[in-house]
């Protein structure tokens, strides 16, 4: 992205932005995982001819997917694009890919290895391409949570709903209790269906990882009080609560977030009402409680895309979503005469999405092209078993 660019939208680049844009070196960070071979230099000029080469040479062998948190210069090589399960999806229905080169992050490869056949093999070009959410939850915090809603006594009354945005492990871990995976498009309906698996007065949910969204979608979509949630904290003793708060809750959430949503805050919605009168503040909701409360509309990536497909020239919009994607939106929309901002003054992209650049995706392809699998993204079979066993409730949803 250009300083014209993010000066269209608003922002001033943080330090860390600039790093990630390649304006700035930092020797003590961490380079990620080591490619075993020779990783093209960012500045090679050929590199939009070579991955279209060794594209090209690998033909209907290789399906890319990109995600729409993707850069540009990485987001023009892919097949479809889309959020993380729209992709996974896409994959499986590519079954003669040999190759599924997801550009995201490892959760998402993981789930699209879970949804492929076993002849196909996932590619992530950055192995450290991480997210942080999914991070949050682990197999051993959230399998220690369980002990404490066993020795509460409610255990049986828990029905687990995990985010799309969790690891392998902790889909299966919610396959294997009974539970179901949502998205942000479908997490109400996801905790409908949940509540409806016992006794409405005394069934409870543990949602995973992202409390915003749980939070959100239990209060804002379907009328709890804040007062029904519960706040658990895998890094304090029995999660920081007391046997009598997880009775008495509803919503157990997980102490997760997400790094770039949950930088928005009220004082960035005040702040974009007063530069820019009649704007629309259009959020996604993995925001925080306060922002999704100050917002005119609330939705996923998609519905945010449709959103501004459907709003009328000359209309105003400040997002509240990742930059890769508010820019790309801006552009795109900004000849119909509509003006689009980012929410916040501050460059924020998703640092470990980013990570996703052009030299790893031409090593990553030039590689398969010579017949090398890189990368692979592999889950075992019995966490494929019951992460899978998860994904299916959540298919047959209504």
């Amino acid at each position: 992205m250009t300083t014209a660019q993010t000066q269209q939208l608003d922002v001033q680049p943080t330090p860390l932005a600039l790093l990630l844009l390649g304006r700035e070196a930092d020797p003590r960070s961490e380079r990620g995982v080591e490619c075993p071979g020779d990783l093209p230099a960012p500045s090679d000029p050929d590199l939009v001819a070579r991955a279209r080469a060794a594209k090209e040479k690998l033909g209907d062998k290789v399906f890319v997917l990109g995600h729409h948190y993707q850069r540009d210069e990485v987001i023009q090589f892919a097949d479809v694009t889309g959020d993380s399960f729209k992709l996974a999806r896409d994959a499986a229905a590519r079954p003669e890919a040999e190759y599924i080169v997801f550009c995201g992050v490892h959760f998402m490869a993981e789930s699209a290895d879970i949804l492929t056949s076993a002849d196909q093999k996932v590619v992530l070009p950055d192995l450290a391409a991480g997210c942080s959410m999914a991070d949050m939850a682990t197999a051993e915090q959230v399998a220690e949570c369980w002990d404490v809603l066993t020795e509460a006594g409610v255990a049986e009354q828990v029905v687990p709903v995990s985010y799309m945005n969790s690891s392998a492990d902790i889909k299966a871990f919610t396959g294997r209790h009974g539970g179901t995976i949502c998205t942000s498009s479908n997490a109400q309906r996801a905790l409908e269906w949940a509540f409806e698996q016992g006794e409405p007065s005394t069934t409870k949910v543990l949602f995973l990882p992202d409390q915003h969204l749980g939070r959100n979608t239990a209060v804002r979509d379907m009328g709890m009080s804040l007062d029904d949630c519960v706040l658990y904290n895998p890094h304090k003793p029995n999660g920081g609560l007391t046997a009598q708060q997880l009775r008495d809750a509803k919503m157990i959430l997980w102490r997760g977030h997400c790094s770039v949503h949950g930088r928005f805050s009220l004082e960035s919605v005040a702040d974009v009402r007063a530069r820019i009168p009649g704007v629309n503040v259009l959020v996604h909701p993995e925001c925080r409680h306060e922002v999704v409360s100050a917002a005119d509309y609330v939705g996923s990536t998609e519905y945010i895309i449709k959103a501004l497909e459907a709003a009328p020239a000359g209309s105003k919009w400040a997002i509240g979503t990742e930059l890769n994607l508010v820019q790309r939106l801006a552009n795109r929309f900004a000849p119909e005469g509509k003006e689009i901002v980012f929410l916040d003054r501050t460059v924020c992209f998703c640092s470990t999405m980013n990570r996703i650049d052009l030299p790893h995706l031409v090593w990553a392809l030039e590689s398969l092209a010579d017949g090398k699998l890189v990368n692979r993204i592999e889950v075992d079979q019995e966490t494929e078993k019951f992460a899978k066993l998860a994904l299916e409730r959540m298919l047959a949803l209504p």
